[in-house]
This record gives structure tokens, sequence and C-alpha cells, in this order.
């Protein structure tokens, strides 16, 4: 059973065909970017190769159709034709109170997936184009839509309700849902795996590190608390995201006449990393910028990792311990030069890492912990891919 794997956001496509049949063997893997623009990018990646070109992208139905074409082009394809395909998983950010689970798209489906299009307006209206046009391109073909938000969905009214007046939750669904849920609930479940225990025995601390970032506190198998809130701007210092910022601060930008759309441009993309760098959002860039003596690249390096130790540090206190934390994302698994900074000074609260064994590891998956560390402490890999692939492949197969 072949299964296309789509992330679709509002200028792009992230796309897999996934063999489940084949120990979910990665077929081939690709991306389109700059949908709807005069000029588009197409990179697919297959059998070790790459195919790159730019072309007209008009809308994500014809960035669809360039995928499939892809995908069954004699020379670049992977598979004779399209009818081999046997379903299509969607990555959706926000489900809201709605979705507590993966689930099978139909018109009901979607209709509530518009309704709560408010709570996630860059990326619902994305990943809603990708079912769509998947419904044009291949009607036949069962859809499934899996949340960023569900794995949270088990979040106590403690770790999700703001302190506004209560009516804002009810009237408006004003609370805290939390995202990149698919990443943790397999890392978690993956890391505990690897120290030998069963994930649903253990207080994890799962720290998702990338352009994106979150924490989140899994308690037994469900999740306690987790850094992102109704949008996925709270928490950590992120890319070009803010991360927590006094909610004061945008009232008086509000009162220095600044509009909703420049707020949301301001905080969403000029923020984070780049916004106190300057001009630098790898995090690969910032280190060298440090090391380089750049004042701002500093500050962004040092407030990137002071921000996760707050939350490590909290979030333990939350749970009343932690028996294993863990490190997966692109920064996660690959910046050991920034693990470096987060773990050091945390033998107060029972880690304890072999830092030179810690600054040799780079997209593996490792247990970085010394022996006699009270807390767990491990780099591992996710596969969001994988998550979404293999919750299509139950839900079509009834499963």
């Amino acid at each position: 059973m072949k299964i296309l794997v789509l992330n679709c956001g509002s200028s792009s496509i992230k796309y897999q065909l996934i063999d489940m049949d084949n120990n979910a063997q990665v077929m081939a893997k690709g991306l389109l970017e700059r949908i709807g623009l005069e000029m588009g990018e197409f990179t697919h990646k297959y059998r070790g190769e790459k195919h790159y070109e730019q072309l007209p992208i008009p809308d994500h139905t014809a960035g669809i159709k360039i995928v499939l074409r892809a995908l069954t082009d004699p020379k670049i394809g992977v598979i004779s034709d399209i009818k081999e395909v046997s379903a299509v998983g969607n990555r959706v950010a926000h489900g809201g109170e709605l979705f507590k689970a993966s689930c099978l798209v139909t018109d009901e489906v979607i209709e509530k997936i518009k309704s709560l299009e408010h709570l996630a307006p860059l990326h619902t209206p994305g990943n809603l184009a990708g079912i769509y046009a998947m419904r044009e391109v291949l009607p036949g073909v069962p859809q499934s839509v899996v949340f960023d938000t569900a794995f949270h969905a088990t979040m106590p009214p403690k770790s999700y309700l703001y302190g506004l007046p209560y009516e804002m939750y009810e009237k408006y669904g004003i609370r805290r849902y939390g995202f990149h849920g698919t990443s943790h609930k397999f890392v978690a479940e993956k890391a505990a795996k690897m120290i030998g225990r069963d994930w649903n025995d253990l207080k994890i601390i799962s720290c998702h590190l990338g352009s994106g970032a979150s924490i989140a506190a899994i308690d037994h198998g469900k999740s306690f608390d987790t850094t992102m809130g109704m949008t996925a701007l709270e928490g950590l210092l992120m890319g070009s995201r803010c991360g927590d910022v006094d909610p004061g601060v945008i009232l008086y930008l509000m009162d220095q006449g600044f509009t909703s759309k420049e707020l949301t441009k301001l905080l969403y993309k000029q923020s984070g990393l780049i916004g106190i760098s300057g001009d630098k959002q790898d995090m690969r860039d910032i280190r060298a910028g440090r090391d380089a003596g750049d004042e701002r690249a500093t500050y962004a390096f040092d407030m990137f990792a002071q921000r996760v130790k707050r939350y490590i540090g909290g979030y333990m206190a939350e749970m009343g311990g932690c028996d294993l934390l863990l490190f997966t994302g692109g920064i996660g698994e690959n910046a050991w030069f920034m693990r470096h900074p987060i773990l050091e000074g945390l033998e107060c609260l029972g880690i304890k890492v072999d830092m030179a064994l810690q600054d040799t590891v780079m997209g593996d998956d490792k247990i970085i912990s010394t022996p006699d560390s009270k807390v767990a402490t491990v780099v591992v890999t996710t596969d969001e891919e994988y998550v979404i692939a293999s919750d299509t492949y139950n839900l079509v197969n009834g499963k």
C-alpha cells in the first residue's frame, strides 16, 4: 500500500510517497515552493537522485499535478501509474477542540476544519487547498487528516486555559492547543524504546527544536503541557517567531499605529532569531556570528538556550520530576553546539550528560546521559511523515 503524504502550506507543498508494505520505505519526496507567484520551484528526490526545476505553479491543484507527473515520469518517477497511490495523508495544523485524533476526510470533516480556520489563518487555507486538489486529481482515493494539535487534547484545564475571562474560552475558543503533536508523540515513544522502557510508564520532556520550536511535558503517555498555545507563536524563541511576549507590548504597538496585518508579519516573520540577530535564522549562522564576535548573534544564541532551559526546569516542577529528556528537530538533532549550553548546569535537576559524547552527535539516535544520571537524556530523530502515513494506513484499513 503506497501512501502519499502531503504537508501543504499557503505557498508550498511538501510530499513523500511511502510504501507501507515495504518497511515504510520512502520511495520519493520533494518540495514545491512559491506557489501562486510568477515562477515556482520544484525539487524532487528519488532513488538517491535529485531533480530540480523552475516553472509556474499557479495554485495547489497545479502543484499536485506536478507531483503526480513526477512520481510517474519514466525518468524520475518511482511508480508506473497514479493508481498505485492507495491513499493520501494530509497534515493539518489546527484541529481545535473538534478533532482529538486523525480521521478520514469527508464533507463534514472539511466543513469542521473550515470552521476552525480563524485559529490558524496562515496554515488552514493551504491545508484545505491540498485536500481539494487531491479530490480533484484523484477523486476516488481515500484521504486522511492528521492534526498537529490532536496529541495535546489530553492537557488538563490548568494547562490549556489562559488567565482571561472564562467567557473568552466559551465564546471564542481562546485557549492553548499546542502544536508539533505528531512529532512529540512519535519521538517520545521512540526514545522510551531506546532506553528499554514503555513511554506509558515515564515522565518525558520532549524538545522539538527547529525553525519552529516547542517543548512538551508528557506524563505517562499523555500530553500534560506544551509551550505553544492557541497559535504557534507562544513559547520558545524561534527562527522568525517571537515566542513569549508581554501582551502589553502588542497593545503598545497598536497605539503606535501598527495594523493587525503589520503585527502578524512582525510576530511571525520578522522576530525570533532573525529579529534579534538582524539577518540570521539558521542556527549554524547564528553560531558563526557569535564566534566572530557579532553581539546580536550572541544575544540570539544565548536567548534560545536560556528559554529552552527555562521550560525544561518548569516542566520538571509541573510533573514532579522527569525520567526522560529528549531532543529532536533540525536543531535538536544536529546542533550539538546548541544542546551543549542548554544541558550545561542541569546537574542540579539530576540531568548528567557525557558532554564529550554529546558534542559528537549529529542526526543520530543516541543516549547521551551518563549511567548515573537520574534523567535519561537522548537525541532522537523524528519522522512526522511516517506517523501521518501510519495513521492513514490504519484508518483506511479500519484499524
